[in-house]
Order: C-alpha cells, then sequence, then structure tokens
C-alpha cells in the first residue's frame, strides 16, 4: 500500500473512531426537562447517580408544561411533571407513555408579613376567597377569625401566582377545585388557569422572588423553596378539621390516605386527603417516559430504578420531599419492567 492509500486508510479510521466516541458520549447522557417543584432532590440524586455511574444527567428545571413539550417532541429521554398528562395530552403523545410517581411534596401558602411570623391559620374558603380577589386584606374578619392570638396589619393582600405552566399550579388548583365549589365553577383546574387576581412569577423561584419582594403578598410554593428562602407559611385546615403545616410527615400522611384512590389509578390527585395529620395541599411529581422506550432507555430506566431504591427515597426527607410508600415502589418497578429495552429486571 503507497503512503498516500495508508494516509487515507488512517484518516478513515480515526474519523470512524471519532464518531464512535462521540455516539458513546451521547448516550451517556440522559436528557430531561420539566417540573421545577422536584428540582431540589433531582439535582441532588442526579449528581450522585452520575459519580455512581458515570453516566450525567442534563435536566432543564423549565415548568411542568414544557417538560410534557420536549417529550412530545422527541427532544428528551423523559419528561418530569406534577401534573398527569390529561386525556388529550395522552392523543397527542407519538406513543404510549407510563407515569412514574418519584416523592410527594407538599405546597407550601407562603406570605411576606414581616412583622407578623410563621403560621398563619388559613381555611380552603379565605384561601379560594384571597385567590378570587373577594378577601383583600390581611385584617379581615375572616382570617382574624381563625387567628385571634395575632394582631394582623391593615394591608392589601397581593396574591401571587406561577405564569408557565405549571404542575404546582395543577396540585393547587385542583385543591381549590375540590374544596369551594365557587372555584370549581368559575376557574377550575389544571397546569395553567385564568386567575381572577394577583401577580404572576415564573417557576417556583419566581414566585418565591415575588413575595419575597412584595410585602403583604401570598403564593404558592414547593414546601423546600419556602424552606431555602426563610419566608413564613401558613397552616392550613384540612378535611378533618385541624389545622396543619406542610412537612414531610403530614404529605406522607396525604399519601397514605390516598392508597386507595393511588392503587386504582396512580394519576389520582391526593388533594384534601382524610386523616387528622394530613396537609391538604400535596401531590406526587412524575417522571414521564415512552414505553415503546428509545435510543437511550437502557440508562433512562436505570437512573428511575436507582433513584426509586431506599437510600435515594430517605435522602429526599432532608429537602422536604416525602418518600414513597413500599406499595408505590412495587407498582413504579413494574412500570419500568414493562418499558421497551428497560435495563430493569
Amino acid at each position: 500500500m503507497n503512503r498516500t492509500l495508508l494516509r487515507s486508510a488512517v484518516k478513515s479510521i480515526a474519523a470512524t473512531l471519532l464518531l464512535a466516541m462521540q455516539a458513546s458520549t451521547q448516550a451517556q447522557t440522559i436528557q430531561g426537562a420539566g417540573a421545577t417543584f422536584p428540582y431540589p432532590i433531582y439535582k441532588q440524586w442526579f449528581a450522585k447517580f452520575q459519580t455512581a455511574t458515570n453516566v450525567s444527567v442534563n435536566y432543564q428545571s423549565v415548568g411542568s408544561g414544557a417538560g410534557i413539550k420536549a417529550l412530545q417532541t422527541k427532544t428528551v429521554d423523559f419528561g418530569a411533571s406534577d401534573a398527569p398528562l390529561s386525556a388529550e395530552e395522552e392523543k397527542a403523545m407519538p406513543a404510549p407513555v407510563v407515569h412514574i410517581p418519584t416523592v410527594g411534596g407538599a405546597v407550601a401558602l407562603c406570605y411576606n408579613l414581616p412583622s407578623t411570623g410563621s403560621g398563619i391559620r388559613l381555611t380552603s374558603d379565605i384561601v379560594a376567597s384571597i385567590f378570587m380577589g373577594k378577601i383583600k386584606k390581611w385584617n379581615d374578619p375572616a382570617i382574624a377569625a381563625v387567628n385571634p392570638k395575632r394582631v394582623l396589619p391593615d394591608l392589601d393582600i397581593a396574591p401571587v401566582h406561577r405564569t408557565d405552566g405549571s404542575g404546582t399550579t395543577y396540585i393547587f388548583t385542583h385543591y381549590l377545585k375540590k374544596v369551594s365549589p365557587d372555584w370549581a365553577t368559575s376557574v377550575g383546574a389544571g397546569k395553567s388557569v385564568n386567575w381572577p387576581a394577583g401577580i404572576g412569577g415564573k417557576g417556583n423561584a419566581g414566585v418565591a422572588g415575588v413575595i419575597q419582594r412584595t410585602p403583604g403578598s401570598i403564593g404558592y410554593l414547593e414546601l423546600e423553596y419556602a424552606v431555602t428562602n426563610n419566608i413564613s407559611y401558613a397552616s392550613i385546615k384540612n378535611k378533618a378539621g385541624n389545622f396543619v403545616a406542610p412537612s414531610v410527615a403530614s404529605t406522607t400522611s396525604a399519601i397514605s390516605q390516598s392508597a386507595n384512590e393511588l392503587k386504582a389509578d396512580i394519576k389520582a390527585p391526593i388533594v384534601n386527603a382524610g386523616g387528622k395529620n394530613s396537609y391538604p395541599i400535596a401531590g406526587l411529581t412524575y417522571i414521564l417516559i415512552y414505553k415503546t422506550g428509545g435510543a437511550n432507555v437502557a440508562n433512562t430506566t436505570k437512573l428511575w430504578g436507582w433513584a426509586l431504591e431506599k437510600d435515594q427515597q430517605e435522602e429526599a426527607k432532608a429537602l422536604y420531599y416525602a418518600p414513597l410508600p413500599g406499595n408505590l415502589l412495587g407498582v413504579n418497578k413494574a412500570t419500568l419492567k414493562s418499558i421497551t429495552g428497560s435495563s430493569i429486571r
């Protein structure tokens, strides 16, 4: 073989090896997008998973609505949403999608009243009336009646809501729909609604920022964002008639009380659950994966099988998420195994 042919052969082999290396590198990165609600625990899990497996996760925390759209266009290996797909959304997908809950979380009603402190009590009627613009002052008689030991300011209430398609909004509005007939008929529930009153922020982080900058404001946030940002939050009167603060324990109670509904339908909302210790504005957050798999399905199913193991689930408590009970973990494992090309056995 002459030198020209030899050089050509070497270049061809080098190009082939480079393409193989690029393909291998791409396959070792899992692409995901969606919910901001679980982002703190996902970020921790993904870093730990990369250390353990050398497989990285590129997750874009852009909101549940955007995550669903990314899955629909197949630009990600998994979508993340606090709102399960509606029947219309499932029909719009190019292939069947499975829902895999990963953790439970509480949606805290957070407010900015510097002189009042944390732990204001609110009922479902009060919450609905505030976000419908009917209760406009913090010293309104309805709020004062359930907070007899507090001095409430003569300050305008500024309700704050999400501006993006949001699973946190889905949980909060499903709570309001369940507890308030007026809300159910005039506003409804979903990832986005036409808000009767208030100002908006993008993502949990955006809503937290608006609350912090706005005296008199009240908005809904995933609990970890409230705690991390040192924002006061309310205790809410639950179905049993008790005022309960958001916490891991009160979210765990809500999940446990909803076990029968979840067994029948993994997408069932768990808001306003029974039980004296249940926090009423709680929900599950989901991973969405095509049942027919995909190019990176082995790594994707490996990631979520790992995240649903006991050690990872227990880690969620430190970030104020509720681990899933054993029966739901069993359902999840069966679902992961059913995906074409799954690495779960």
